[in-house]
């Protein structure tokens, strides 16, 4: 039995992957268990389309850790990502009133104007801020500074509504508790990337199965973030339209796709097996991979901002299953013009496992080593019975009392990349609903209060009020003189 792990698990568009791990006090981490899914039938571009389905896969991908671990798990961690994100910039300002000095009360003001943005069908999962301009001049900590005018610019990193709300309640279906939702690529970015690619300025292109996501780094700053539903599955898609079904297609892809092929080395004449009895001729299998590849890194250069097109001196970082095709390097440098490319097979982090897919370093498991390496909460529960349990399908139910509650979080109050639980925002909306409450009732009270005396006021100088008392005082004053 395993006393103490972290558990992380990441929904890709064709696997579903589990991993549970120890931190050790070196800052290390061994991985524990591992394991695997199919998820193709039920996520499409990194998003939740059957809910059923991936609840079911969740159990699964849960109970078979547990198997392997000996202990139950309470909690897991998660990353968000797929087709749906992406991020749009937003300026909030505010004119002051003459010189003002720059409050932290002021700063927060403009984020939560920010995060209270509404926009069509999306939801803000996170708010990147880029810089404050105060008067003309931009500034990272604007506290402390006089102006008139000073303006918040950000990041939003959006999603849809409905898939972000699809996403929680596959893990509600499962009755797994989720620690924490982590910006899938934020985690990978902050795994992979050195912190001088970050400062000079870089892009990351995590190249998965569905799709391709993009983020643009410059003064260790988040500049853009946005997901191409392109991905390797493409090309596979693309050479079984050779006639073929497409297992065949992805073996053939793996066996000989390259994503460049000087023209002067392709022989006309040489053919690529499909099978005992078929074959492809060469050159048209290396066109369809080239020109399906192209296509995919001509969307991942649209998404450089054009104002950090020539200012990436950390250059391109390729990373996922989609960068270990031959010569991937080549093709990014000739349709960029960037020559710094690096593959990222692994994280920074110093992993130690005897799991083949761990130490295979080809960077499949990135994402989610980075979403292991987020988490710092315990994952483990009580020891798992080794005999089994007829119906450990059923999972418990985990009262969320019975485990350490964190202060339900405001949207300014949560950490950069990490999203808040679909229970985190209904505790917070809760509380903020009772707090509006008591500031009702204790205004309520206040204007009853005034009010009250007011009518008190207004009594005491009516006409008739007045009258009395001049009469009353009127026949004081007599009974005085008489006596």
């Amino acid at each position: 039995m395993q006393k103490e792990f972290i558990v992380a698990i990441e929904l890709g568009s064709s696997k579903m992957t589990g991993i549970a791990g120890r931190k050790n006090l070196d800052g290390s981490i061994q991985v524990l268990a591992c394991v695997k899914e199919n998820s193709s039938a039920f996520i499409r571009k990194g998003v939740v389309y059957n809910i059923d389905k991936t609840a079911q896969c969740l159990t699964n991908i849960i109970s078979r850790l547990e198997k392997q671990l000996k202990t139950q798990i309470t909690q897991v961690y998660v990353g968000v990502g797929g087709q749906s994100i992406r991020s749009l910039r937003n300026v909030i300002s505010n004119d002051l009133a003459g010189e003002t000095l720059v409050t932290q009360d002021m700063v927060i003001e403009l984020m939560d104007a920010n995060r209270n943005m509404k926009y069509p069908d999306q939801e803000i999962l996170d708010a990147a801020v880029q810089e404050y301009k105060v008067d003309s001049q931009f500034q990272l900590d604007p506290v402390g500074i006089q102006c008139s005018h000073i303006e918040g610019n950000f990041l939003n990193i959006l999603q849809r509504k409905a898939f972000n709300k699809n996403l929680n309640k596959c893990f509600e279906t499962a009755n797994i508790r989720i620690a924490e939702l982590f910006l899938a690529p934020l985690a990978l970015a902050d795994s992979v990337l050195t912190e001088t690619e970050k400062r000079s300025g870089c892009a990351l292109v995590d190249m998965g199965a569905d799709t391709t996501t993009v983020s643009v780094y410059s003064k260790n700053i988040l500049r853009h973030l946005a997901v191409i539903p392109l991905g390797s599955n493409n090309i596979t898609k693309d050479i079984a339209s050779l006639q073929m079904e497409e297992q065949d297609a992805e073996k053939m892809k793996l066996k000989y796709a390259s994503a460049f092929t000087d023209n002067n080395e392709i022989d006309n004449n040489m053919k690529y097996s499909i099978d005992q009895d078929r074959q492809v001729e060469s050159r048209k299998f290396i066109e369809i991979v080239e020109g399906r590849l192209e296509e995919i890194i001509a969307n991942v250069w649209c998404q450089v901002p054009e104002e950090y097109c020539d200012k990436l001196l950390g250059g391109i970082i390729l990373t996922g299953g989609g960068s270990n095709m031959k010569n991937i390097e080549k093709a990014f440098q000739n349709y960029t013009h960037i020559d710094k490319i690096r593959i990222a097979r692994f994280v920074t982090q110093t992993i130690t496992s005897s799991i083949a897919d761990v130490t295979a370093q080809n960077g499949m498991m990135n994402t989610v080593l980075g979403l292991l390496a987020k988490g710092d909460i315990n994952c483990a529960g009580s020891e798992k019975d080794p005999n089994g349990d007829l119906f450990a399908s059923q999972r418990p139910v985990i009262q969320p009392e019975t485990l350490a509650e964190r202060r339900a979080r405001t949207a300014t109050e949560t950490p950069a990349g990490v999203i808040r639980t679909a229970e985190e925002i209904r505790r917070a909306e809760e509380e903020a609903r009772l707090k509006k409450e008591e500031e009702e009732r204790i205004a309520r009270e206040k204007a009853e209060e005034e009010e009250r005396e007011r009518q008190r006021i207004k009594r005491e100088n009516s006409f008739w009020n007045k009258g009395w008392k001049g009469l009353k005082n009127f026949g004081k004053k007599i009974i005085e003189e008489e006596e």
